[in-house]
């Protein structure tokens, strides 16, 4: 029962490859051990009488390294091959694609700290995942904005608004010259601005102008609700829903195999709690973003240089890269403003949502000067609203 074989002769249409760098008390050779085969056909010390050999050849992960080099190790990257063949990728989708690759092994004492770094997934896995219905193609076209950042506006306050005031708060984000609006994370269907009441007076106004706007209204919920909570925006005119990463990954799968004209918002808020790299165990970012453009998001928080929340610039690029070569849109947002939309796309270029939330509605002159600002910064047809915002949140120069 050899698992270590060398990857150049490795079928890589039967099996999706896991790149994990690991720390161990022992060595690589037997942390790798324990990841292949407990995350494959059973405990990684005890075999039993059921285990036959064709079992093993079919169903057992397989470790793509030299096994004599990694013994010499205790800490360092292993790439590990799982059959496609344990999956049904159609019904199955992400929730259980994530408790393969980072399940039961971060039980095992031996194996102290474990980050996965990337997947690769083969041609007969990729086809059971449709991708963006939009995506950055789509929603140049719906808005017709090209050669430029879009922008985005976040709704705040979060929560405790009517839905007649919400409406008032769109007209002028909407006057003020948005592409993309979204509620708050934090909003899902409160009684006292409940979803259907929403999206029945933000899309009948939308449907009235010649601006056209996505608006993804936040519809947070336990799964024997999403498919329902879904179609009744659908069916009440909007046009697109936003889903916090709490929902679960696999909802954003869900929501996209419904096939409806809807333009899918993931938010992250949360995701640093398994993504972090200083975490005991956990999973890159950039892969979060590889499986959310997979499934078909069509936009995706991905974090932001420069604003309250600073990340990594290097990782930010990366995503960003994935994304785009997957016709996703990066979101970036927490402390965008007008005087950052210069230096953020001399960094990143011009295929990106610019979300402001605080800056718009914080505007010296309120909401409507705030979008015009930000309006703009993008569109470098500066003008007083420009002016004001940056006396108040500066520049920074590219």
């Amino acid at each position: 029962m050899n698992l270590f074989v060398n990857e150049n002769n490795l079928d890589k249409e039967k099996y999706f490859i896991v790149n994990y760098k690991i720390e161990t008390n022992k060595n690589l050779k037997e942390a790798a051990w324990n990841i292949a085969i407990g995350q494959s056909v059973g405990n990684p010390n005890v075999r039993n009488k059921w285990e036959t050999e064709k079992l093993f050849k079919d169903h057992s992960c397989l470790i793509l390294a030299n096994e004599s080099e990694l013994a010499k190790k205790v800490e360092g990257e292993v790439k590990i091959a799982f059959p496609i063949i344990n999956t049904c990728w159609e019904t199955d989708g992400i929730s259980h694609l994530l408790c393969q690759v980072l399940g039961g092994h971060v039980d095992i004492d031996l194996i102290k700290k474990c980050r996965l770094l990337s997947i690769s997934f083969p041609d007969t896995v990729k086809k059971y995942f449709l991708k963006p219905k939009f995506g950055i193609t789509g929603i140049r076209s719906f808005t017709g904005q090209y050669n430029k950042p879009l922008f985005g506006a976040i709704i705040k306050p979060k929560i405790g608004i009517s839905p007649e005031t919400l409406l008032d708060m769109v007209k002028e984000l909407v006057d003020g010259g948005v592409d993309f609006i979204k509620e708050d994370e934090i909003m899902s269907n409160p009684s006292f601005c409940p979803l259907n009441k929403r999206v029945e007076l933000i899309s009948k106004y939308l449907s009235t102008q010649s601006k056209k706007v996505v608006f993804c209204h936040t519809i947070n919920c336990d799964p024997h609700i999403l498919e329902s909570r879904v179609k009744e925006v659908y069916s009440m005119g909007g046009n697109g829903v936003h889903i916090n990463v709490w929902s679960g990954y696999g909802a954003y799968n869900s929501i996209r195999k419904l096939n409806l004209p809807l333009y899918i918002h993931f938010q992250s808020s949360g995701a640093k709690v398994i993504t972090n790299k200083t975490n005991q165990f956990s999973i890159s970012w950039s892969v979060i973003c590889q499986i959310a453009s997979m499934v078909g998001v069509d936009t995706i928080q991905t974090g932001m240089v420069g604003g309250y929340s600073n990340d990594d610039p290097e990782e930010i690029l990366d995503c960003i890269k994935i994304l785009r070569e997957g016709n996703t849109i990066p979101a970036l947002s927490c402390g965008m403003h007008p005087g950052l939309v210069e230096k953020i796309t001399s960094l990143v270029g011009t295929d990106y949502l610019a979300n402001a939330g605080g800056a718009v509605h914080g505007h010296p002159n309120g909401t409507l000067s705030g979008s015009l600002a930000m309006r703009q910064a993008i569109d470098k047809n500066y003008g007083k609203e420009y002016e004001e915002a940056i006396k108040k949140w500066g520049k920074v120069d590219a």
